[in-house]
């Protein structure tokens, strides 16, 4: 899916369809999901239509047993060895600036 092309209320929209996908191959009702969330039958559809908060999501996930579907939303980004030390450069170990001692307007 080219996310890029669609409108943010498209993505949200295919998010609640997942979500419903989801639900519905854990072969739970929209109630069952309710009530191990906490949250009103109301706001587990609006999640299906792809119109609620990120916490909303994430609860859903939790009743359907499915929080490692966060990976793959977000995945954490890691860096590489090679590209830490490559980052790291030359350490400084203080921050000073050069000092001009000693050195007066000569008048001619």
């Amino acid at each position: 899916m080219i996310y890029s092309s669609m409108t943010n209320s498209s993505i949200a929209q295919e998010l609640g369809k997942r979500v419903k996908s989801l639900r519905l191959r854990k072969n739970q009702t929209q109630r069952e999901v309710a009530n191990a969330t906490g949250l009103s039958l109301k706001a587990i559809q609006n999640g299906e239509k792809g119109e609620s908060k990120l916490l909303t999501y994430i609860k859903i996930l939790r009743a359907l047993n499915s929080l490692e579907a966060l990976d793959n939303f977000l995945p954490e980004i890691t860096i590489s060895p090679l590209q830490l030390a490559k980052n790291r450069g030359k350490q400084r170990k203080r921050a000073s600036g050069s000092r001009r001692v000693g050195i007066r307007n000569a008048k001619a």
